[in-house]
C-alpha cells in the first residue's frame, strides 16, 4: 500500500534542475522546516505555561532528529551484497532523548514534577523523526493532536483534580 507521504517524497524525489537532481535536496529542506515548525509549536506551548524546556529546546529537539533521520536514509549508500537497516539510527536517538526527559523529571516534597515536559520532549522527538523519514502528514496530525491534549486536557486535569481533593478532605 502507497501512501500519500510516499507519493509526495517520490514526485518530489524525482524533480532535476537540468542533470542535477536535486529533489532529495528539496525533501530534506521540507523536512527539517515542517520539522522546525511543528516541534517550535509544541515548544511555544510550553513556553507559554512556564516549562524548563521551552521552545528552544523543542525546536533543537525535533530538529536533531529530523537530521539524524535524514542521515539514516540518505547518509549511509547501500553496498552490494548488504542490507541496510535505517531504524538503526531512529532507535538510538528514542533512548538519548528519553534519557534527556528523564532529566526534566524532579521529584519535589511529596510529587513529581515534569512528567509533561519529558513527554513533550519525547513527542517532538518523534515528531522530528516523522518528518525525516518523509512522513509529513502523520507529523502534522500528530502535532496537532498534541497540542490539543496540551491545550484542552490540562484544563480537565486542573477541574478533575480539584474535586479529588474536596473528596480527600
Amino acid at each position: 500500500m502507497t501512501t500519500i507521504d510516499q507519493i509526495i517524497a517520490e514526485k518530489i524525489g524525482a524533480m532535476y534542475a537540468g542533470d542535477w537532481p536535486v529533489g532529495n535536496l528539496i525533501l530534506c529542506v521540507i523536512a527539517l522546516l515542517l520539522s522546525a515548525l511543528l516541534s517550535g509549536a509544541i515548544g511555544y506551548e510550553r513556553e507559554t505555561k512556564g516549562s524548563n524546556a521551552g521552545f528552544r529546546t523543542h525546536l533543537l529537539v525535533g530538529i536533531g532528529s529530523c537530521i539524524i533521520m535524514i542521515v539514516s536514509v540518505y547518509g549511509f549508500p547501500a553496498i552490494e551484497g548488504t542490507r541496510r537497516d535505517v531504524a538503526r539510527l531512529a532507535a538510538a536517538v528514542v533512548t538519548g532523548v528519553g534519557f534527556l526527559g528523564a532529566g526534566a523529571i524532579m521529584h519535589r516534597n511529596a510529587g513529581i514534577t515534569g512528567l509533561t515536559t519529558a513527554a513533550t520532549i519525547w513527542v517532538s522527538m518523534a515528531i522530528g523523526l516523522a518528518c525525516g523519514s518523509m512522513n509529513f502528514i502523520l507529523a502534522t496530525g500528530g502535532t496537532i493532536l498534541i497540542l490539543i491534549v496540551l491545550i484542552t486536557l490540562g484544563k480537565f486535569e486542573v477541574y478533575f483534580s480539584k474535586k479529588k481533593d474536596r473528596r480527600l478532605h
